[in-house]
């Protein structure tokens, strides 16, 4: 016990200060993500049990269309990330509250126009048709997508909190944000289910109430406490800082836009050739690869803002004992998938029972996808940590144009069905996991020219 307890404290709390708190982020990380994982996994049989499958499978797909908004802050988000973690390496805390103060005003108004714009729009929409279900849900859907977006605009700005510990390399408490909103989301659940059965629109007004009402408190409490001297202030707006940001952001933006076309438009597709049903299947693989997924995620997610901290200061060395570490974490990433694929069919059925059947060729597309994304974020983080994201932009430009007809072309025309969407995703995804890793090591060669360094 003594040898443990000495091999612990010298894993966590030996090093330097960057790769000590990186350590310690990640396994609070672990810690974390594994509660929320596990809330989770009972959230979607309790869900299938409130709803029908059917129902399950629109409220995913309007959810996962809606989600859109919070992805439209001209990237203001991404470029505070770097901003405020390059600002507080030369310890210039006036300049991390302007730019703090200058991104919540900008974001705020932006979500104030995007619901402005949807209210317009809203009355020539069709969610029965967007969504193929029944006509006679018209009237429960149209409410719904009010009240989401509305909730999804507040997050927009509220989430920035999150943004905020991350930049501070502070992901583990990012983290547990999430992990209260899964909280939140299994009582509102089994609440709705001895009050109001059966009811989507009160499961989407309670699990969209939760992704706000929690980073809001996170706000409040933060912007109290911890971070009261980052408050933000009309009075440290800087619009000269406001460029500064959406020159990167605006980089980001596109990258983030390409992303929504390339991961959330598998719902779409699947429910519009297949019907609700069969994003019901894609959503509970996803889920169930999602775990791996997520525990790499975790791995690297304190990287970005220690990549920007690292790349600054011209800690070079750092930077590759890091890769080296990552990659081989990637190869017991590799088997743990390759097992999953193997006992999906046994961890399906001990989890859902057989109320809903997830093809085999689906569960190992979803793992090959899960590898492709690990093995370019362990290259992309420190790119964009870098800012240096002008080759991904592009890349990810002709992905994004790619992605919808070939997953048309081997989902439908090709019979291949939901297997064939998440196929296509992993086609358009590998020219990054080939060309991140070059640009990587161009970059901290010090090779980098023309796009390579932009």
């Amino acid at each position: 016990m003594n040898q443990f307890i000495a091999f612990f404290r010298r894993a966590l709390f030996e090093g330097s200060p960057r790769s000590i708190q990186t350590k310690q982020n990640i396994v609070g990380l672990f810690l974390l993500r594994g509660v929320s994982v596990a809330i989770s996994f009972i959230l979607v049989p309790l869900t299938l049990t409130y709803l029908t499958p059917a129902k399950y499978g629109l409220w995913m797909t309007l959810s996962s269309i809606l989600s859109w908004v919070m992805w439209l802050d001209v990237g203001l988000g991404n470029g505070l990330r770097n901003r405020f973690a390059e600002a507080l390496a030369r310890n210039d805390r006036e300049l991390a509250r302007s730019y703090i103060s200058t991104t919540y005003l900008f974001v705020g108004l932006i979500g104030i126009m995007l619901f402005l714009v949807f209210v317009l729009l809203q009355p020539f929409l069709s969610w029965t048709g967007i969504l193929n279900a029944p006509a006679d849900m018209e009237q429960e859907l149209s409410n719904l997508a009010y009240i989401v977006v509305l909730f999804f605009c507040i997050r927009l700005v509220v989430g920035l909190i999150g943004t905020i510990l991350t930049a501070d390399q502070q992901p583990a408490l990012s983290s547990l944000l999430e992990v209260l909103i899964n909280a939140v989301s299994l009582v509102a659940v089994v609440a709705l289910t001895y009050s109001i059965p059966g009811s989507l629109f009160w499961l989407g007004v309670c699990l969209a109430g939760a992704m706000v009402l929690v980073p809001l408190a996170g706000n409040i409490w933060l912007f109290r406490g911890k971070y009261r001297e980052f408050a933000p202030s009309f009075r440290f707006v800087r619009v000269e800082h406001a460029r500064g940001l959406i020159h990167l952001g605006a980089q980001f933006f596109i990258l983030q836009l390409a992303g929504l076309v390339i991961f959330t438009s598998a719902n779409i597709i699947i429910t519009q050739l297949f019907g609700p049903e069969e994003v019901t299947q894609y959503n509970i693989a996803y889920k169930y690869f999602g775990v791996p997924a997520m525990a790499f995620a975790m791995l690297l997610m304190p990287f970005w803002s220690a990549y920007t901290d690292a790349f600054a200061r011209g800690d070079i060395a750092w930077i590759q004992m890091t890769f080296r570490r990552l990659k081989q974490a990637f190869i017991l990433l590799t088997v743990g998938v390759v097992l999953m694929v193997v006992l999906a069919d046994t961890a399906y059925a001990l989890w859902i029972g057989h109320a809903v059947h997830i093809p085999l060729s689906l569960s190992a597309a979803m793992g090959a996808y899960v590898l492709i994304v690990a093995w370019s974020s362990i290259f992309s983080y420190f790119i964009n940590g870098t800012g240096k994201i002008r080759l991904q932009l592009l890349v990810a430009v002709l992905m994004s144009i790619a992605m919808i007809p070939l997953a048309l072309l081997l989902a439908g025309k090709g019979g291949l069905h939901t297997t064939g969407v998440v196929l296509a995703i992993c086609l358009v995804l590998l020219p990054g996991a080939i060309l991140w890793p070059i640009q990587t090591g161009k970059l901290l060669s010090g090779r980098a020219t023309g796009i390579w360094t932009q």
